[in-house]
């Protein structure tokens, strides 16, 4: 049996001989005809399977999204409150305790969609996680280690969003035996 364009069919498609499905069909067993039925049915059952999951995954994605405008939202009105009191003079304290509230609520949001901050500093450094823009020689070490972090990182669901812009203190050069040695 093979699979032709046709569909299901006893013979293989031998050019422009017998290609008329209809006398296909009226030569076919029983049992190749049930097998017929079959694969229609089981193509469209897996046609309408993939449907109703791309469907599913639309209302999955839909509710996520929902879900983190619902909790930025919530900030956003914090952020509104915030411009208020500014504009009404609130001293200078109650509106940095608001902004760094809003900040960890803000924070809070997103880390609950799976955004995690890189903390690069005291780790080796890492290309994959970490951008480089500027370096100072060290003085003991053998790898390059982060000191600094200049614009923090993030991770999204484990994978890096946003590498961390970090300042990098050298690894030393151990000097090269391929030289000539002092005797």
């Amino acid at each position: 049996m093979s699979f032709g364009k046709e569909g299901l069919s006893g013979e293989a498609n031998s050019g422009g001989e017998g290609n008329d499905v209809s006398v296909r069909r009226e030569n076919q067993s029983p049992r190749e005809a049930e097998l017929l039925t079959r694969l229609k049915y089981l193509q469209a059952d897996f046609e309408n399977y993939r449907k109703r999951t791309e469907k599913e995954m639309r209302g999955w994605e839909e509710k996520s999204s929902k879900e983190l405008v619902l909790k930025l939202l919530n900030i956003l009105d914090e952020l509104d409150l915030a411009v208020i009191h500014m504009k009404e003079g609130v001293g200078l304290k109650d509106l940095q305790e608001g902004i760094e509230m809003v900040q960890k609520n803000l924070l809070s949001a997103l880390e609950s969609a799976g955004l995690r901050k890189i903390e690069p500093v005291g780790q080796p450094f890492d290309p994959l996680r970490h951008e480089a823009v500027e370096r100072i020689q060290g003085s003991s070490g053998r790898i390059d280690i982060v000191v600094k972090e200049l614009r923090t990182g993030y991770l999204f669901r484990g994978q890096v969003l946003r590498p961390s812009m970090v300042k990098i203190e050298l690894a030393t050069k151990e000097p090269s035996d391929g030289g000539k040695k002092d005797e």
